[in-house]
């Protein structure tokens, strides 16, 4: 029973990232390739696409795995020994896969116009956009610890809101996810990133994750001295 219940873990895991690329990268290519929409518009369906699966994920996958789906959140719950380091790096492993995954299938449903299943992107996101990845992450990140301090039964309509809203409120439209960066990093339409900046958007995540983390310590380290 024990490795069936960490096997349906790791496969939410999978299937749970691989939607929410799936979210992120066909709502882009439907929305700019398809029906040749200006890029505001494609940004303000690409929130929503996210912000409803992203809901949608976490009610179903939450009392499975979790629903992590993105390796800055498993970095911060092994710090809060909420899962063991070999599950933690196995989350990750299976996060990425799900991730590229997520990009191959959203570019087969629509292979017509992109034409190739993985293509490195040449999409620039530099310079002051990094930092809307650091802001991102951190309100994510510290949301998510929050909630779940709080015990809360709403955290999928608070990140789903939040995710949605801070991609049409940050420089970098919220990526805040290492493996939806790498899975995206493989996509040649509007949703892509260079894997250059890709790689700098992935340690801007961190910065701001372990930022989120230390505010969380910080705040109940002054709550355990009252």
């Amino acid at each position: 029973m024990k490795n069936q219940n960490y096997s349906s873990e790791l496969t939410a895991e999978f299937i749970g990232s691989m939607f929410l690329v799936m979210a992120a990268v066909s709502s882009m290519i439907l929305f700019t390739t398809v029906f040749d929409a200006p890029k505001s518009i494609a940004v303000f369906a690409n929130a929503v696409a996210v912000a409803f699966v992203l809901c949608a994920l976490i009610e179903i996958f939450g009392p499975v795995s979790g629903a992590h789906f993105n390796p800055v959140v498993t970095m911060v719950m092994l710090f809060e020994k909420k899962i063991a380091a070999p599950k933690a790096a196995l989350f990750i492993l299976f996060q990425f896969a799900g991730g590229i995954a997520g990009t191959m299938l959203s570019r087969l449903m629509f292979l017509r116009e992109v034409e190739v299943l993985l293509s490195v992107s040449e999409t620039v996101r530099n310079e002051y956009i990094f930092f809307g990845e650091i802001f991102g992450t951190f309100i994510l990140v510290l949301a998510i610890l929050l909630l779940v301090k709080a015990g809360s039964d709403k955290i999928q309509i608070v990140v789903g809101f939040l995710v949605g809203g801070q991609l049409m409120a940050t420089s970098s439209t919220m990526f805040a996810n290492p493996q939806v960066t790498v899975a995206r990093m493989f996509t040649n339409s509007a949703a892509g990133i260079r894997p250059v900046d890709g790689l700098i958007f992935i340690a801007m995540q961190i910065i701001g994750a372990l930022l989120a983390y230390a505010v969380y310590r910080l705040i109940f380290a002054k709550a355990a001295l009252r």
